[in-house]
């Protein structure tokens, strides 16, 4: 098997060397994504709810360049500046995945890049 970067512009470029996903086999591995409009490549203003519906919109249009969606995520992990933004981004997460919900992580750290309050990350199953 080989490796295959995925890129779209629904999504920012990423902020360092690395690819927004790489496909391998039928997964699909989507790198984080942090509240950034790709229009404008700024991360976007407002709520943590505001930021978290970026961040998932951003996660989906890099999952469909790589020929899956949100309902395949199999694994997401939701990475918090502040772990008391979790009841309100759970909220927006609810928005975005249905049952069977992916298995999920979310930890506090302690700073995330180019200042960000959110940032998710996901592994895909690709449909055959």
């Amino acid at each position: 098997m080989s490796n295959e970067a995925i890129s779209t512009e629904k999504a920012p470029k990423a902020v360092g060397p690395y690819s927004q996903a790489v496909k391998t086999g039928n997964l699909l591995f989507v790198s984080g994504q942090l509240p950034i409009d790709p229009a404008t490549g700024s991360m976007v203003e407002g709520t943590i709810q505001d930021k978290t519906r970026r961040s998932l919109t951003n996660l989906a249009a890099v999952a469909e360049a790589g020929g899956t969606s949100l309902k395949n995520a199999v694994k997401v992990t939701v990475f918090l500046a502040d772990i008391a933004d979790f009841a309100a981004a759970n909220e927006v997460y609810k928005e975005f995945f249905e049952s069977p919900f992916p298995a999920r992580s979310a930890v506090q750290v302690a700073a995330l890049p180019l200042g960000g309050q959110i940032e998710i990350e996901a592994i895909f199953s690709i449909p055959a």
